[in-house]
């Protein structure tokens, strides 16, 4: 039971670094990556940031994956 009661608090203390970041970079607008989809009309506005995702995705696969190794050692 204490592994799983680590692992608990290892999420929570990630909430709490991705909400001060979030907070942080609330205003700071990311730039425009190839394949980010932005449609604006009239009085409508579509941001669909396909390209950024993919490179968020993979900035935070390589780094839990050389937790996953530090944590496993």
């Amino acid at each position: 039971m204490g592994g799983i009661g680590k692992i608990i608090i290892f999420i929570g203390f990630l909430f709490i670094i991705f909400g001060i970041i979030f907070l942080l970079f609330e205003k700071i607008h990311l730039p425009k990556m190839p394949f980010d989809i932005y449609i604006k009309k009239d009085n409508f506005q579509l941001f669909f940031p396909i390209g950024t995702s993919l490179i968020v995705s993979l900035i935070l696969t390589i780094i839990l994956n050389i937790l996953i190794i530090i944590f496993k050692k």
